[in-house]
């Protein structure tokens, strides 16, 4: 399922407008977006926790011409399925 086809899933079930949903749907993803810049997490409860983590800086090897070379450390977002959402797909 791609945004487009979740918009219009969001739609219908809801009974509200495509341009409704699209909001809705881009004020949530901006929500997460803005608690993850400040390091924070969202929890919703059955659904799952975004949450951002560490990797720590490692070498890498450039498959071109295996010269060695250093990925710094990031921030990743993580994402982790809470019960309800496990025992739905199961």
């Amino acid at each position: 399922m791609n945004k487009t086809e979740l918009i219009e899933e969001i739609a219908k079930s809801a009974d509200i407008t495509k341009a409704s949903a699209t909001r809705a749907l881009d004020a949530m993803m901006a929500a997460v977006t803005s608690s993850l810049k400040d390091n924070g997490t969202v929890t919703l409860v059955g659904f799952g926790t975004f949450s951002v983590g560490e990797r720590a800086a490692r070498t890498g090897r450039n498959p071109r011409t295996n010269e060695t070379l250093t990925i710094k450390a990031a921030k990743v977002p993580k994402f982790k399925a809470g019960k309800a959402l496990k025992d739905a797909v199961n």
